[in-house]
């Protein structure tokens, strides 16, 4: 079969879908949707996609179209999603899929509801390395993991927060939380599993942004392991870092937007110097990216099953975000079982947002 796919929304990461896509012989770019006229106009001339359309109702009207690629601020996410869902299309989403854990279990409801399924874009879990990793992980051979580091520490200058969605509450759900580290700590999250507390503190030390610029937590997982997080949009020298302690090997990943497997060291334990020719011999030169992402979800889609990083899979990372809001504003530790709709973060990812909400409803 081949999937007739749309990219709504013609920004930035825009591109990096419409590359991934070419060249494949399962999919072929119907449409561009973009509520700006002239920016949909050139996006479509520029990648060769044949219809344009300014709004996603016209082109489910017109179009017989598989799937989208939803590539629009976050604020649009779950009720473009719910629309291409209630007609059966399946929804490839961009991070974060909702600005909020009360959107995302939307976003989950309207899945349920559908014939079609919605996944999230966390490509970096798509990688060799990580896939290695979790691999050899799962067989216990690396033995117990005991601490991780998870840093991003990106730069992102004042004329990036010019965009007027950047750096809000109301339409970006977050700051590098949301939108810069949700990337690496999921991949982290895809090797350790089940959090069960969160401490944290987010500050706001440069950028004209109403949100946090930087944030730093402390995790424990359900295995016992501890983690440190790290997110920031001020490090003017910009790294990607992830290591993975166990009893038996040390692994670290770094890279800034992307990986390949030159990006991984593999450090075994003495006496188990052996852990490193079998960690050579499961990477297969795959990088991460989108290409590497999609090829995952479209056999998925080929094959009638849920794609891996499905909406209810992808709650998991959102609920880690939310526990990193709840913990900086309550000054406490927050616990995987506290995120419920009574939660102060259900509705939005800024508590006293909420709170000021309600005093005023």
């Amino acid at each position: 079969m081949t999937y007739r796919a749309a990219i709504v929304g013609t920004g930035g990461i825009a591109a990096s879908h419409i590359a991934a896509l070419r060249g494949r012989s399962d999919v072929t770019a119907a449409a561009a949707i973009d509520v700006a006229d002239d920016r949909v106009h050139e996006f479509a001339r520029n990648w060769e996609i044949p219809r344009t359309f300014t709004s996603l109702t016209d082109a489910l009207a017109s179009e017989d179209i598989d799937v989208i690629h939803l590539c629009t601020p976050p604020a649009t996410h779950l009720p473009l999603a719910r629309e291409a869902l209630a007609g059966g299309v399946h929804v490839l989403l961009e991070k974060p899929p909702a600005l909020s854990l009360a959107e995302h279990h939307e976003l989950i409801s309207a899945v349920d509801s559908s014939t079609a399924t919605a996944s999230v874009i966390f490509q970096h879990r798509f990688g060799s390395g990580a896939t290695a990793l979790r691999q050899l992980a799962s067989t216990g051979k690396l033995g117990k993991p005991t601490v991780t580091t998870c840093d991003t520490q990106w730069y992102r200058d004042d004329a990036y927060y010019a965009v007027p969605w950047h750096g809000t509450w109301a339409a970006e759900g977050g700051g590098p939380t949301m939108g810069h580290g949700i990337h690496q700590f999921d991949l982290m999250l895809s090797v350790l599993g089940r959090w069960e507390q969160v401490s944290s503190m987010t500050a706001r030390r440069t950028r004209p942004v109403e949100t946090e610029d930087i944030s730093a937590a402390v995790v424990r997982f359900a295995s016992g392991a501890l983690a440190t997080v790290v997110n920031s949009v001020v490090s003017p020298r910009q790294e990607s870092r992830l290591r993975f302690d166990f009893e038996f090997a040390t692994i670290e990943l770094v890279h800034l937007y992307g990986y390949d497997d030159s990006a991984w060291t593999f450090t075994p334990a003495p006496g188990h110097e052996e852990l490193a020719e079998t960690w050579g011999d499961l990477l297969t030169g795959r990088p991460s990216g989108h290409a590497a992402q999609f090829d995952d979800y479209y056999r998925a889609l080929a094959a009638g099953r849920v794609p891996e990083v499905s909406a209810r899979n992808a709650l998991h990372t959102l609920e880690f975000a939310a526990a990193i809001y709840a913990s900086a504003a309550q000054n406490r530790a927050v616990s995987c079982t506290e995120l419920t709709s009574s939660s102060a973060v259900w509705r939005s990812m800024n508590p006293g947002r909420t709170a000021r909400a309600a005093a005023s409803a």
